[in-house]
């Protein structure tokens, strides 16, 4: 256990955490014992090594950030991870490697390195310094006791603002909220990031059939404190909608969406060349002005600058003023 966690960057010691560690471990070696069988000369520990390690990542799989439908999944996703870190190859390179490594198709294979990708938690829960001789002295930096809302939080945007925002919205908003972003809006605490729900705990917690509807009531909750905050004068905000596309070679080459300012008003339109980097405003939205056109702007950066394979149908993305 100890050389698993400090293999994924793990170099603090948590008592919780190594507690649920060692409670899989110990299942899944009483689970075996069910089948084992001593006459046909193989070790208990060599027979259940393999069932161990997969508890120990299927507790690393409910620390991460992203949401993985199993165990095999997110096995995959960490396998086809690695070897895109470690070999220096192409996306392309890596996807045809994979596939042939695996006996999968090369759209599986691409499933998978998107998956790793998109999941956010590819790095340390934890920093640590470092004393003068190098040695690692397990002190947590990433941690500060005096959180301040401005600063930490909301990067500037003021706090009265976004309390009133947030006491606007329903007991299970506020929780999912909360307990995925590890805070505390009722005493201003920040937690370890460990702590924050993965959408498993979120769907568990709310008996939702599959993380994928607790990830939808969890953006759901942030477009409407978005929504607040901007009735609130705190924020600014675009809302996109993708109206038509054209895709060459699988890729979005051209695309025209509609645009909302500060959520409200009529909307109005821009056409994207993708494969150029370029974009003509057809229309103005409601509220934007007709000589910076910020709003406009703002979501023409936001697009041109995504990954083609990223490119959203709808979404809103705010902005301080």
């Amino acid at each position: 256990m100890y050389r698993f966690l400090l293999t994924e960057g793990i170099d603090r010691y948590d008592p919780l955490r190594f507690l649920d560690y060692k409670l899989s471990c110990i299942l899944a070696m009483l689970e075996c014992l069910q089948n084992y069988v001593p006459d046909k000369c193989a070790d208990f520990l060599t027979y259940a090594h393999h069932f161990i390690g997969n508890a120990l990542l299927d507790c690393r799989r409910q620390e991460e950030a992203g949401s993985f439908k199993s165990l095999d999944e997110y096995k995959a996703a960490r396998g086809i991870a690695w070897l895109y870190n470690n070999s220096g190859k192409s996306a392309k390179e890596v996807i045809a490697e994979y596939a042939a490594e695996q006996n999968c198709t090369e759209e599986t294979a691409a499933e998978y390195l998107t998956l790793a990708r998109q999941n956010r938690n590819r790095v340390p829960f934890y920093s640590t310094i470092q004393d003068e001789d190098s040695e690692e002295t397990g002190e947590d930096v990433t941690r500060d006791d005096n959180w301040n809302y401005a600063d930490i939080l909301w990067n500037g945007i003021r706090a009265d603002a976004v309390q009133a925002a947030f006491d606007k919205l329903s007991r299970k908003e506020k929780f999912f909220l909360e307990k995925r972003n590890a805070i505390c809006m009722n005493c201003g605490r920040v937690m370890p990031w460990d702590e924050r729900y993965s959408f498993e705990q979120l769907a568990t917690a709310y008996e939702y059939s599959s993380t994928s509807g607790a990830e939808r009531a969890y953006r759901k909750a942030v477009d409407k404190l978005t929504e607040l905050l901007i009735a609130e004068g705190a924020l600014h905000a675009v809302r996109l909608k993708q109206k038509s596309k054209t895709k060459h070679k699988k890729k979005i080459a051209a695309a025209i969406y509609e645009y909302q300012a500060d959520c409200d008003g009529e909307w109005g339109e821009i056409s994207f060349d993708f494969e150029n980097g370029t974009a003509e405003i057809l229309r103005l939205a409601d509220w934007d002005t007709m000589k910076t056109n910020r709003f406009a702007n703002k979501a023409i950066a936001y697009l041109l600058n995504c990954e083609n394979e990223k490119l959203p149908t709808e979404t809103i993305f705010a902005f301080e003023s």
